[in-house]
Order: C-alpha cells, then structure tokens, then sequence
C-alpha cells in the first residue's frame, strides 16, 4: 500500500488535493451551514449530502454520536467466530491490514448490521478511533453515528469514501475513511463491509481503490469455498445431487455437458416453463415475460435462442413445454417446507432471480418469500430465524428479528444481535 499511496501524494507526503471534496475549509463551512439551515449548499458531494439528511432525521447529535454499547469480549468471540466473514479475514490480513499498520491506517470489518467484528493495523491509530468509540464490538451505523464510510455504505449498499468535514459527527471528521460493502456472490445479500480509516493518506482514490480490489477477492474467495463445500459436502437435497436450475442465485443449468450459466431472458423461461409442466403457448409467455405487450414473434425469437443453448431440453412441440421434469432450487426450498424442515428451506432460501422484471417471476418470487417468512416466523428454530435474517429479504424485518429475540437465550450473541437490530429498527420506524 505504501507504494500505491506515495504514488497520490506531493514529494511532501501529502495527498493531492483537487476539486471541492479535498477543500477541507469549504466542506466544513457547507457542514456548518447545513448543521444551520437543514440543506446542504452546492458542491457538496450528492451521497455526503444525502446521509446528513438521513443523520439530521435520525437525531444524531453531531457532538456526542452514540454508538451502541459493544458486545462483551467472549460474546464477540463467539459471535465473529460463526460469522461467514471469519473465513475470509487471512485474505484481508494478507492483502491489506499488513501495509495498512505500516500506513498508519486501521482496516475494519462489520457485519451486515454495522458491527465492528474485527479492528486491526496501526496501533497508534487505533488508539484514536478507539476514543470515539471506532472498537470491536460496537455497531457503527448512519442512524447511529451519521455519515462514515462503513456505515453509509451499509445504508447505500455501494462503495464510499467519506473525507475529513464531511463525517457528520465532529469528533471524527479528523479522520477519513473508504469503506465497500461484502457481498454473497450466489445470493447477493450483504455480509458486512471492510473499511479502511485514516489521516489524510485515507482521502486518496487508491486507498478506495483498494478497499473495492480487497473486496472483490473476498467476495471471490467466498464464492470458491462456498463451492468446494457442496462438492465436498453431502447431498444438497433430498432427491441427491443438486438443482438442475439455479434461479435462487446466479441463474445456472446444469446438464450432463456441466454447469452452463444462463442470461436472464433464458432463466425467466425455464422457470416458467418449469413451473407449468404442461406447457405455455406463446401468448401465455408474453403475458408472463413481460408487463406491456410482447409480441409472439418476439418470443418465438426468444425460445428459439434458447433452444440452440439448452438442445433436447425445449420439446418440439407446441405449446411449449420442457422435455423432462426440471428440478429447481426454488422448488428444493418449498419441498423443504412441506416436509416441515423450515432450517434448511431459510439456510436455502434467497430472492428468486431479484434482477428479474418479468410479472410471472415477480409473482413466484412474492410467493416464496412469503411462504418461507411465514414458516420461519411461525418456527421456534433459531437457526432457522437468524437464516432468514441474515438474508436480503429479513435484513429489516422487525418482526423476524423482534422473534429471534424472543427465542435466543438471554444475553447470548443471537440475542445481543437481535435486541441491537430491534432497537435500530425502532428508531428508524418513529
């Protein structure tokens, strides 16, 4: 890192700074002015912008921003143990902590929720931020805290760098910070987010283009061990073998050719046509496809790409109907319910191709979720509760976490998490 970050700066050591962002005079007199008047004036970067708005309604005092209390060391222990960034965090040591001590830079990684689980690098600056309360164990969110690169990226869901004035709590706004969220790469749910937090040496582009490199191996080196555990592991389902299609994740068909992925016209198709075994004419599949009006030309097109992908699948005939039985993980999910099994059917569930705009998808994707939700929330299974809100679609379901609560054993780490997330959801309900 000392290489990339001497190549932003003068000969002096400094960063460069260029355009109203690195204007630390002008960003604090805007900060100023905002704190005043409600509105940030022009020139103000449009996210910083934005999260002084949500800050300003969530009450946070720009003097005394309250983090939540951290979790206790062997609550935490525990907790960051199980958690599914554990696995990755010999990558972020290698890539980046190492040259951020020598950077006089702190790397930290949350969880999805903006707690702190790991806080590591230079040891004279940790001894800073840990005096605004920057420490292992606390929850570092918007609502909280205001503006800071870990926690707008949450409430983002993007990449950010936050410089100097533009935190909106005073105490910090000596520091800056570029953080990016983590991502599951086969469902898309956040995991956490890495940040890295400084001096001035943290305001340079390379440092965020850092913190983006650094995250796409994690998400990479996740995929990859995600991968190497099916493989290793048992079955994935009842039935033996995995899922012909994957529309759960990264939409996939696997044949005897091998795992093929799918563009998303294609996958749309297949589960549709999946989900109607007795097959769909032309016009049927307009309606399902698309929420104007699709020609049947235009899906005659589309089957007839897809049939030079997918072969003796497509039967050839019409209506249009599939060959065979296909089996889907979405279906693998529901089974999973009629047999009562709610854990495996949350551990399994992610929203159905989310990319999807297709009105027969959007409508198997409602029901699914709702089916899994019900199920779980009706569950006493604790691992099923913190699957589901662990995923996209639980991440600010009250009543889900308002339930592990009830269930987690008083004081442990389910129920530190849970009771920390109600209370935020709380505060961002009234």
């Amino acid at each position: 890192m000392r290489k990339a970050t001497d190549a932003a700066a003068h000969p002096g050591g400094r960063p460069r700074r260029t355009g109203p962002r690195h204007d630390p005079t002008g960003v604090r007199a805007a900060y100023e002015t905002f704190l005043g008047t409600g509105e940030p004036p022009a020139g103000v970067d449009p996210l910083v912008a934005a999260s002084w708005r949500r800050s300003l309604r969530s009450g946070v005092d720009p003097d005394a921003p309250h983090a939540a209390a951290p979790l206790g060391r062997d609550q935490l222990a525990d907790y960051r143990q199980g958690h599914p960034l554990a696995p990755a965090m010999p990558v972020v040591r290698e890539l980046v902590v190492d040259a951020a001590a020598d950077d006089g830079l702190v790397v930290a990684v949350s969880d999805e929720t903006g707690r702190l689980l790991w806080v590591e690098g230079s040891r004279g600056l940790r001894g800073t931020v840990e005096r605004v309360g920057f420490v292992e164990g606390a929850v570092w969110r918007e609502e909280s805290v205001g503006t800071n690169a870990p926690g707008t990226a949450l409430a983002t869901r993007r990449a950010v760098q936050v410089i100097g004035a533009e935190h909106y709590s005073r105490p910090v706004q000596e520091l800056s910070c570029a953080a990016a969220p983590i991502h599951d790469l086969a469902t898309g749910r956040v995991l956490g987010v890495l940040d890295v937090t400084g001096g001035p040496a943290a305001a340079s582009n390379v440092v965020l283009s850092l913190v983006r490199a650094t995250v796409a191996t994690v998400e990479r080196e996740l995929a990859a061990r995600a991968t190497a555990g099916v493989r290793a592991g048992p079955d994935a389902t009842p039935s033996g073998g995995a899922p012909d299609l994957v529309v759960l994740g990264r939409p996939t068909l696997r044949t005897v050719r091998g795992a093929q992925p799918l563009s998303l016209r294609h996958a749309e198709i297949l589960l549709l046509l999946a989900e109607h075994p007795r097959g769909l004419g032309a016009d049927e599949l307009a309606v399902l496809l698309h929420p104007g009006e699709l020609s049947d030309v235009t899906v005659r097109a589309e089957v007839s790409r897809l049939r030079r992908v997918v072969g003796p699948l497509l039967a050839d005939s019409r209506p249009y109907r599939l060959a065979r039985p296909l089996r889907t993980d979405a279906g693998d999910v529901r089974a999973a319910l009629g047999r009562g099994d709610v854990r495996t059917a949350a551990g399994r569930y992610a929203p159905l191709l989310p990319r999807s705009g297709a009105p027969g998808v959007e409508a198997l994707r409602a029901e699914l979720a709702a089916e899994v939700r019900a199920a779980v929330l009706a569950s006493h299974d604790l691992a099923a509760l913190d699957a589901w809100v662990r995923g996209v679609d639980g991440t600010d379901d009250h009543a889900a976490w308002t339930r592990l609560l009830a269930v987690a054993a008083p004081g442990s780490p389910h129920a530190v998490r849970a009771g920390a997330h109600v209370a935020l959801l709380d505060t961002e309900l009234s």
